[in-house]
């Protein structure tokens, strides 16, 4: 009788550590739903490649438009997105009222300036016209770069979105020329310069960091892409694994490659965008 319940006893508790086992494998095969637009794929499959060597599957869920991932996001219908820039998502789940958190950052799609007459932004003569994307969020972002290029004044408090008006100074007397986002490329021969979105620029056939005469760098913060998540998962360990995935060097190699240099690989702490 002692020696049955000895028996019973030992296998209860290999049962125990089996079922542990068990527990911590299962943990590290969990599949993890990415919202992308159909831009980001190239990238992820590559995360999905190097996930699954860490026993993580990546399961890929494309969306059309800059709407839904978000809502799907915090529906629970997927469990992270990587598709827009820490602007974008800041105003989007304030005006939806929505509960997520940005876990990392990615790369920037640089925004640049074009020209087919001159090689510097200095040698833009006084007088002359520039073409820029008349979408509000497009033309704030167009006209912080004309300050960074030295061209404008813009208010101390001026927050990326605006028009025209909202410029302080214009030493040169640039004659600022409003166009949809699409036809910026083609106005190139009647402007002194034209600012080009990086997704405009790239269909065009220009490759943004040679052919821009100035362009964003990582100092841009306002428009670094990141990787979101429910608010109250920010913290979870797969989560982690694939933000230190995606932040390797290969991975950066790799978008550089795959995009031809139009994309900017850009890994900074939360802290510099604002969370």
């Amino acid at each position: 009788m002692k020696k049955l319940w000895i028996i019973i006893s030992l296998v209860v508790v290999f049962g125990s550590v089996l079922a542990g086992c068990n527990t911590g494998e299962g943990a590290e095969d969990q599949v993890v739903k990415v919202g992308l637009n159909g831009s980001g794929v190239p990238i992820w499959e590559k995360i999905k490649e190097k996930a699954a060597d860490e026993g993580i599957e990546i399961e890929l869920v494309e969306f059309a438009d800059y709407v839904r991932p978000n809502l799907a996001l915090a529906d629970g219908d997927i469990d992270l997105n990587a598709f827009q820039t820490v602007s974008y998502f800041d105003a989007f789940i304030e005006e939806r009222d929505l509960d997520l958190a940005p876990i990392a950052t990615t790369l920037i799609a640089p925004m640049g300036i074009y020209s087919e007459k001159y090689k510097d932004v200095s040698e833009i003569p006084d007088g002359s016209k520039i073409a820029l994307p008349k979408e509000a969020t497009n033309m704030g972002r167009a006209l912080l770069l004309l300050e960074k290029a030295g061209l404008i004044g813009l208010p101390e408090d001026f927050d990326g979105n605006g028009s025209i008006d909202k410029v302080e100074e214009n030493p040169k007397n640039l004659k600022l020329e409003p166009i949809v986002a699409g036809q910026t490329p083609r106005v190139l021969p009647d402007v002194a310069a034209s600012i080009i979105n990086n997704g405009v620029a790239v269909e065009a056939g220009f490759v943004p960091v040679k052919d821009a005469i100035f362009i964003e760098d990582d100092t841009a913060t306002p428009y670094i892409n990141i990787i979101a998540s429910r608010a109250d998962e920010t913290d979870k360990e797969v989560f982690k694994e694939i933000v230190e995935i995606y932040q390797q060097e290969d991975v950066a190699t790799h978008i550089r490659k795959v995009y031809n240099d139009s994309l900017i690989p850009t890994f900074v702490p939360l802290d510099q965008i604002g969370w």
